[in-house]
């Protein structure tokens, strides 16, 4: 295990979500790297300190009475209506939407993959943004390609395609569930040094379509059409590397996947 490996899986190491072979494998590299050791160490100390619970107070009585009446200059007819998502996922679908009112340059790049491209570009951009927040990345975590294609058996109605491709500098990270243009689709993790790529996957109506690049607010987005099955790679990594981890992808010997 690398480094960068370690500092992708610490946080569910933390959090005892790993796989015996994935914690085994951390407990080796903790004994061996002293850095990430130190880091180790300084997550479990922060996580301690933040559980203490002499930070938490109780509110007051009289506050808590304040909250649940209406104001005297509000209408009674005006509730309060509770807030549907985490913020950060509020930000990151709004993000996603000034991308698509403000960037006519985006719409005329995609144009030759279809009018839809460009809602399903936005919706991946966002699924991207919303991945990089704490513990959204992946719901099964392993480098090993036969570990992530199973776990998505019985969760999906097609078989997704699943390739580790660390010896074209692309390692596997892991995988989960996400939703684009209505469909429950298939995203893989990949690592890129520091960087995160988002490849998301479904069956498509058509068997063949050409690539669609993108890129827009330092995001490049690259999506196809091959054997039946939509492809959308997403990343903050220059266009000229997404495209050789699509090539990468694509070079791939093995049977497409195909809806069961």
């Amino acid at each position: 295990m690398t480094c960068d490996d370690a500092k992708l899986l610490l946080h569910a190491y933390l959090d005892d979500e790993l796989d015996a072979a994935q914690s085994a494998s951390m407990d080796r590299h903790l004994q061996e790297c002293t850095a990430c050791a130190a880091s180790y160490g300084d997550h479990t100390r922060l996580r301690k300190a933040l559980a203490q619970p002499e930070l938490y107070r109780r509110t007051p009585d009289a506050l808590r009475e304040r909250w649940v009446r209406n104001p005297p200059d509000v209408p009674a007819t005006v509730a309060y209506k509770p807030r549907r998502a985490p913020l950060a996922l509020a930000m990151a679908a709004g993000f996603a939407g000034a991308l698509l009112l403000t960037s006519p340059a985006w719409i005329a790049t995609l144009r030759p993959h279809g009018p839809d491209q460009t809602l399903l570009a936005g919706e991946a951009i966002s699924g991207h943004l919303r991945s990089l927040q704490p513990q959204h990345l992946m719901d099964v975590i392993s480098t090993d390609q036969h570990t992530v294609k199973p776990w998505f058996e019985g969760k999906l109605d097609f078989a997704p395609r699943v390739k580790d491709l660390a010896s074209e500098g692309f390692p596997l990270a892991g995988g989960r569930l996400d939703a684009i243009g209505g469909h429950t689709v298939a995203a893989l993790v990949y690592k890129r040094r520091l960087h995160v790529v988002n490849l998301y996957q479904w069956p498509a109506d058509t068997a063949e379509a050409p690539q669609a690049v993108s890129q827009q607010h330092g995001y490049t987005v690259i999506g196809w059409t091959t054997g039946g099955m939509r492809y959308l790679a997403v990343s903050d990594v220059n266009e000229g590397e997404l495209r050789q981890f699509v090539l990468a992808f694509q070079n791939d010997t093995g049977t497409p996947a195909a809806p069961r």
